[in-house]
């Protein structure tokens, strides 16, 4: 599984001395844990994002059908 930056996208490297991951196009370092959380709250951004458009959908959807 390939890890990618948190920040800018790009490809994460393993240093094996640092024990942390380093960006190539960036620079920027993460522990293991560090992407775990950040990757976890990309995802619930995601899920929480199609709930709000989803309900924004249906909300629209009640308000058109309302006016015929």
């Amino acid at each position: 599984m390939r890890n990618y930056c948190l920040e800018c996208g790009g490809d994460l490297v393993y240093d094996s001395k640092l024990k942390q991951y380093a960006c190539k196009s960036c620079g920027l370092t993460f522990t293991y844990q560090q992407l775990l959380e950040g990757k976890s709250k990309l995802v619930d951004e995601r899920f929480v994002d199609e709930d709000a458009k989803k309900k924004k959908q249906k909300e629209y959807l009640q308000w058109w059908l309302s006016k015929k």
